[in-house]
């Protein structure tokens, strides 16, 4: 997967953080391989790519900061959100039947 799928959006702070719970569970190379473009999603992003999270995993907790706008396209306030990511090794293709 060389495109960007996730919403994911610069935020070197947010990057740190959940680098660093990749390495606290699965270790160094696993939080080396991170990438918060590509590899560690939402479920619904996994879905969409035809992968299912495996049962009794449990989310990567990250915070994004969601802009409401006015109908002119001013911003009006921004408020945090918890997002709930699943990394790639979280993950098997699902399969249709």
């Amino acid at each position: 997967m060389s495109e960007k799928i996730s919403n994911y959006r610069g935020s070197t702070v947010t990057a740190k953080l959940v680098a660093e719970e990749i390495n606290r569970r699965w270790g160094a190379e696993e939080a080396k391989a991170y990438d918060p473009y590509r590899n560690c999603l939402t479920f619904k992003q996994w879905s969409e790519l035809n992968y299912k999270v495996k049962k009794g995993e449990r989310s990567i907790r990250s915070v994004t900061f969601v802009n409401e706008l006015d109908e002119s396209g001013n911003k009006l306030r921004s408020y945090p959100k918890t997002v709930h990511l699943f990394y790639r090794t979280q993950v098997v293709p699902a399969f249709n039947s």
